[in-house]
């Protein structure tokens, strides 16, 4: 299939929009995250989100708008189980995430069994996204790069060298909460894109495959994002092409160039 006779249909469009901006979204979030040996917080989430998911499904309200101030409250409460309750990263993040599957499994329960509907959010079907959801996905990426932006200095600091950030002024505390609650919206608006059970895949993948090949953090978030949109792009043509699931072949994708980079950097 030619690439232009891709393009004619309306719904491709819609998801290489909206897949393009939120790979950017967890491209660089994934970096900060990656490097603080706070990764796994993508999946932990991401299991709160199948529990908010079913609530949503319950109620029959749009899980997208259950499911952001759900995980968003979950993140916090992962930071100051970190914080308050002696406890390590991962921990925590079993801890919440546990409680997610396990509410996700008694609501649908309760609500009479997975249906379709749940399937679908677990995982993704970027493919069936809705001009509604393209707007929401887009204006929410928009204010998860905006505020990365405006914090970018504060997060290069706490990222290297918590303490020193915090001696030379920056709140610390602030700066990991904005980093945990950017990042429960962008899991949120990823399990569109690759499903909840890949999500955590989308942060990870483009900034470990960047931190193979950079040279300084801004090269890795840079390259992080190229090879993030890259991946989507590629692997949305890729599944329509050959009927394939779209949400495991950005994954595949990104494997794939984690793979190459790994080789390049140390065979070549």
């Amino acid at each position: 299939m030619e690439i232009v006779d891709f393009l004619h249909y309306e719904f491709i469009r819609r998801a290489l929009i909206t897949g393009s901006f939120i790979a950017l979204v967890c491209s660089l979030l994934g970096v900060l995250l990656v490097l603080r040996r706070f990764s796994l917080i993508g999946d932990g989430l991401a299991h709160v989100t199948f529990g908010s998911v079913a609530i949503g499904l319950l109620l029959k309200q749009h899980p997208v708008y259950v499911s952001i101030p759900i995980v968003m409250l979950s993140s916090l409460g992962i930071l100051k189980l970190t914080e308050k309750a002696r406890l390590y990263g991962d921990a925590a993040i079993g801890i919440v995430s546990s409680i997610g599957i396990a509410g996700g499994i008694l609501i649908a329960s309760i609500a009479g069994g997975f249906n379709v509907d749940l399937f679908s959010y677990l995982f993704g079907n970027i493919l069936s996204i809705s001009k509604a959801e393209v707007f929401t996905s887009m204006v929410l990426s928009l204010v998860v790069l905006l505020i990365i932006s405006l914090f970018y200095k504060e997060h290069f600091s706490t990222t290297f060298d918590e303490e020193f950030a915090k001696v030379s002024g920056i709140n610390t505390k602030k700066i990991n909460s904005i980093l945990v609650l950017l990042t429960g919206i962008t899991v949120v608006l990823a399990m569109r894109v690759v499903g909840i059970m890949l999500t955590s895949a989308l942060l990870i993948l483009p900034a470990v495959t960047a931190l193979q090949i950079a040279r300084s953090f801004k090269n890795t978030m840079v390259i992080s994002s190229i090879i993030a949109v890259s991946a989507v792009i590629i692997g949305i043509y890729i599944s329509f092409a050959m009927n394939l699931p779209t949400g495991a072949t950005i994954v595949i994708t990104n494997f794939i160039f984690f793979i190459t980079a790994f080789l390049y950097r140390n065979v070549f």
